[in-house]
C-alpha cells in the first residue's frame, strides 16, 4: 500500500513543513492516514506533533483552540486570503458553521491518565515519544502515523497489515479500550459498515463482555455515533454486527423485537430483516438522514400489532403505522433528537401506509394526503414507500401503480388552470360595468378567461376592465358563445396539463 505525496493537500503539507521547520516532529496520524492507505478521500486531516498548544499557535497567525485535549485548529490556506483565514478561526471559536474544509487539527503528542466516568480521561499530559501517542488509540487502522519527509510510517501496532486485511482490532488490550470509553464499541460498529471490515475475533468477545458499559454514555453521544452508522454506506451491515454482538439492545432495543416475526404472503422477511433492508435501499439511493431514520422505523409497531385473521388465513397489522408513528417519538425523544427530526421521521412513519389502488383513489384523498404530511414532505413519503418496496424482496422500485400515484400527486400540487387565476373576478365586473347579478357576469367572466388563455399578457387589470364594458354591449347570445369557447380552452389546457403529467410519469 502506498501513499503519493499529491494525495494531501499542500495547505496540509504546509502544516507539516512549518512545524518540521521548527525542529519539531509532526506525522499525520488517525482516520486520514488508514484512508489514504485505502484510496479513499479523507474528510478531516489530523496532524501529531512534539510541539506544545502554546508552541503550535506561536506558529501560525489564524488557529483556534478551546478543548482540555491539546488540539489546535490551524486555517492555512493559501487559496484564500488573510482575512478570510482570519474569520475561519473567528467563527471556529464562536461555534460557527463555517463551509470550507481548510482546517488542519494539530495535537501535541499526547498521554492520558484513567478513565474514572467511562468517557473522559482524568489526566491528559504531553509526551515526546509518537509512538506513546499511537498507544492511547483505539483501533490498530487508526494508530499508524505518516511522515510526509520521506512518506514513511510509524505502525507500532501492525496497523498497517490490518488494513490490508480489512480486520478491525484494538490497540493492546480491547478490554481496557473499552473500559476506557464504552463508545468506542459504536465507532467499532460503524468503522466495520463504513470500512467493510471485519472486525478480530477478540476484540468482537470483547465487545460482547462490555456492552453493558453502554449503559453509563451519555444518549447524546449514542445518538450522534448512531447517526454516522446509519450515513455509512453499510448501514444494515453494522446493525446486524450492533445485534450480534450485543449492543444494539441498549440503545434500540424495539428494533430487536421483530426478530423471528414472520409477516404476511407480500414479505420475504421477518420485520427485523425488513426494516433493514428497508433502510438499505435509502443508503444506495443516497438519501439523507430524516429518510434513512424513517425507513429503519417505518414497521417498528409490527410486532406488537399483529394478529393472525382465520379470514384471511395470514397474518394481519393493523393500526401498525398509527402506533409506530407513537413508539418513533418515543424513540427519538429518549435519544435526544432535534425537535424537527422527531415531527419529520414520526410524521413519516405514521403515514407510510399511505399506497392504494389508483383505480379507486380520488384526487381529493391524495390532496387530502398532501395535506397530512404536507408539501414539503410528500416526495419523501414517496421514496420512503419506494424504499418499503424493496425491502420486501421485490426487486422493482416503481411498479406501474406507484408511478401512477405519483402522477397523481403531481396533478394535485400543480394548481389548475382556472378563473382563480384572473386579475378580475365577478364582484370586480359588476362595479365596472355597474350590472346586477346574472348570467351576463359569468358569461363576461369566462370570456375574458379565453382571451387571457390565448394571450397571458392581457391578464392586466387595466386591460381586464376596458375588455369587461365592452363586452357588457354584446348581445347575450354573442356573449354566451364567447363564455363557451372560454370553458372548452380552460377544459382543453387542464386535458393537456394532465396529460403531460402522466405522460412523464409514463402512465396513462
Amino acid at each position: 500500500m502506498e501513499i503519493k505525496i499529491d494525495q494531501i493537500p499542500k495547505y496540509v503539507r504546509m502544516t507539516v513543513m512549518a512545524l518540521q521547520m521548527s525542529n519539531f516532529e509532526a506525522y499525520l496520524v488517525g482516520g486520514c492516514v488508514r484512508d489514504l492507505l485505502l484510496d479513499r478521500t479523507p474528510h478531516d486531516w489530523d496532524i501529531t506533533t512534539s510541539a506544545t498548544p502554546e508552541q503550535i499557535i506561536a506558529l501560525f497567525p489564524h488557529t483556534f483552540y478551546e478543548n482540555n485535549y491539546g488540539t489546535v485548529g490551524v486555517v492555512l490556506d493559501i487559496t484564500i486570503d488573510e482575512n478570510k483565514q482570519n474569520e475561519i478561526a473567528s467563527d471556529e471559536l464562536s461555534g460557527k458553521e463555517n463551509k470550507y474544509s481548510n482546517i488542519v487539527e494539530v495535537t501535541p503528542f499526547r498521554g492520558e491518565g484513567e478513565y474514572s466516568d467511562s468517557r473522559h480521561p482524568d489526566e491528559v499530559f504531553w509526551v515526546q515519544d509518537v509512538k506513546e501517542d499511537l498507544a492511547r488509540r483505539d483501533f490498530t487502522c487508526n494508530a499508524v502515523a505518516l511522515d510526509i519527509k520521506d512518506m514513511s510510517f510509524i505502525d507500532p501496532y501492525n496497523g498497517i497489515k490490518d488494513i490490508e486485511n480489512k480486520l478491525l482490532k484494538c490497540v493492546r488490550n480491547a478490554n481496557d479500550r473499552f473500559a476506557e470509553d464504552a463508545l468506542r464499541m459504536m465507532r467499532l460498529v460503524r468503522f466495520s459498515a463504513q470500512l467493510d471490515f471485519v472486525i478480530e475475533p477478540v476484540t468482537h468477545e470483547s465487545v460482547k463482555n462490555n456492552a453493558y458499559k453502554l449503559k453509563e454514555i451519555a444518549i447524546e453521544r449514542i445518538q450522534d455515533e448512531f447517526k454516522k452508522l446509519l450515513m455509512t454506506q453499510s448501514p444494515m451491515r453494522g446493525l446486524i454486527v450492533a445485534h450480534e454482538m450485543g449492543i444494539l439492545k441498549y440503545f434500540l432495543t424495539e428494533l430487536e423485537n421483530g426478530i423471528g416475526i414472520s409477516q404476511n404472503q407480500a414479505h420475504s422477511f421477518d420485520v427485523w430483516e425488513h426494516n433493514l433492508r428497508t433502510l438499505q435501499h435509502a443508503a444506495d439511493k443516497g438519501w439523507d438522514i430524516n429518510l434513512r431514520l424513517s425507513a429503519l422505523f417505518h414497521d417498528i409497531s409490527k410486532p406488537e400489532t399483529r394478529r393472525y385473521s382465520e379470514e384471511k388465513k395470514d397474518y394481519t397489522f393493523y393500526g401498525h403505522d398509527v402506533v409506530g408513528g407513537r413508539v418513533t417519538r418515543v424513540i427519538m425523544e429518549r435519544m435526544k433528537f432535534p425537535k424537527d427530526q422527531i415531527e419529520k421521521v414520526s410524521l413519516m412513519v405514521r403515514w407510510h401506509m399511505f399506497f392504494s389502488d389508483t383505480e379507486q383513489i380520488t384526487l381529493s384523498a391524495v390532496r387530502r394526503l398532501i395535506t397530512n404530511v404536507g408539501k414539503d414532505n410528500i416526495w419523501d413519503l414517496v421514496n420512503l414507500r419506494i424504499c418499503d418496496r424493496v425491502g420486501t424482496g421485490r426487486p422493482k422500485e416503481e411498479p406501474y401503480r406507484l408511478r401512477k400515484y405519483e402522477s397523481m400527486i403531481e396533478q394535485a400540487l400543480v394548481d389548475p388552470i382556472s378563473l382563480k387565476q384572473m386579475k378580475i373576478d365577478g364582484k370586480r365586473i359588476m362595479i365596472v360595468t355597474q350590472e346586477t347579478p346574472g348570467p351576463r357576469i359569468g358569461y363576461i367572466l369566462h370570456a375574458l378567461f379565453e382571451e387571457v388563455l390565448d394571450d397571458p399578457e392581457r391578464n392586466m387589470n387595466e386591460y381586464l376592465e376596458s375588455r369587461a364594458l365592452h363586452m357588457k354591449s354584446l348581445p347575450l347570445d354573442e356573449l354566451k358563445a364567447l363564455a363557451e369557447k372560454g370553458k372548452d380552452l380552460m377544459e382543453e389546457k387542464n386535458q393537456a396539463q394532465v396529460a403531460s403529467i402522466r405522460k412523464s410519469f409514463h402512465v396513462k
